[in-house]
């Protein structure tokens, strides 16, 4: 009991450590002057206070049994020979983790390949089904899109493994974490905020508003941007959700942009509810997304991959795929792939 206590303590202390760095973009529209951080325009829903904090981590301690927290689900392995053909194919790798390539230009969103989406080896949520294949078998990497600074999402070790194995990947990062990342030992690094776009080898990309926060350390939260992360061809509309609370962000991306192909829409981590409402969509959201978005087709992401919350971990694609017949739409439009699933047929021929 003295060591739950102890370790209960330090992880609430510490929060999701990482880089705390003080910087000021005074300039960007979503960066608060007077109280130093980015702020979504709704507020900061999700600041919760200690007490709410204990409460949750209590609760995640003492959580019940999950038979898939040490099953895991099932992976569709490819070798380093399968993936040098990857063309014109979308892969979910696991987590928030995809794999995409269409005009002969590669892009992979919030690489996380650790054994742990926490600080410590010895704690914090674990990875219970294994990634599809290692770093070292990747193909060659464009871009690499970051959505926040969270543990799930942006990942040391993988970080430096990508900028070490292809230094000449780009990253394309929110306001804030460039100088993060290239501590890390990444050479090209390019931070954007909302709105803000860049072409690449015909490919426009951009982050865009989603309801969420940041935070690695005790003393920097909001100190960096979250975004989602919209990108076009000419021929091709690819979104990455990143994390997010339900807001009318997604109308508002397609007002702005227009409607995506594909969509890549969170579904699991809610759970409890009032605590995480503000910062994950649920299933019944998720597909409110895909409706705002007016999106032909979308992959469920951030579920099955870690441990995050407090759901039994095969609840979110089985209700997902119960919202989806109640509302009508076909489940073979919006599909939970398997980790390292492909799905060739939403690219255009």
């Amino acid at each position: 009991m003295l060591l739950y206590r102890i370790c209960l303590v330090v992880f609430l202390s510490i929060v999701l450590p990482g880089c705390s760095e003080t910087m000021k973009y005074p300039n960007s529209p979503n960066f608060n002057k007077q109280t130093a951080r980015f702020q979504h325009p709704k507020g900061d829903l999700h600041d919760k206070s200690v007490l709410d904090l204990f409460k949750f981590f209590s609760s995640y301690f003492t959580r019940e049994s999950d038979e898939k927290e040490n099953a895991g689900f099932p992976v569709l392995l490819s070798s380093k020979k399968d993936l040098a053909t990857f063309k014109e194919n979308v892969m979910w790798v696991g987590h928030s983790t995809l794999l995409l390539n269409h005009s002969d230009l590669t892009i992979m969103t919030d690489p996380q390949f650790s054994d742990r989406a926490s600080p410590f080896s010895f704690m914090g949520p674990k990875r219970v089904t294994p990634s599809p294949f290692e770093i070292a078998d990747l193909p060659r990497i464009d871009i690499v899109v970051i959505s926040h600074n969270h543990y799930d999402h942006l990942d040391e070790a993988s970080i430096r493994e990508i900028a070490k194995t292809q230094p000449s990947v780009e990253f394309l990062v929110p306001l804030g974490l460039k100088s993060l990342l290239e501590h890390w030992g990444a050479k090209n690094v390019t931070e954007l905020d909302w709105w803000q776009h860049v072409q690449r080898k015909g490919v426009t990309i951009q982050p865009t508003p989603v309801q969420h926060w940041s935070k690695r350390t005790f003393f920097d939260r909001n100190k960096t941007l979250w975004s989602g992360w919209m990108m076009q061809w000419s021929d091709f509309a690819f979104y990455f959700a990143g994390d997010a609370g339900y807001s009318s962000d997604f109308k508002e991306t397609v007002k702005k942009l227009g409607s995506p192909d594909l969509a890549a829409i969170p579904i699991g981590a809610y759970e409890p509810r009032e605590f995480m409402k503000s910062a994950h969509i649920n299933p019944e959201e998720a597909v409110k997304v895909f409706s705002d978005l007016g999106a032909k087709y979308a992959i469920s992401i951030h579920w099955g991959t870690y441990k995050l919350t407090l759901e039994p971990m095969n609840e979110p694609p089985i209700r997902l795929k119960s919202v989806l017949k109640a509302a009508g739409v076909d489940s073979k439009n919006f599909r939970t792939l398997k980790h390292g699933e492909m799905w060739p047929e939403v690219l255009p021929n």
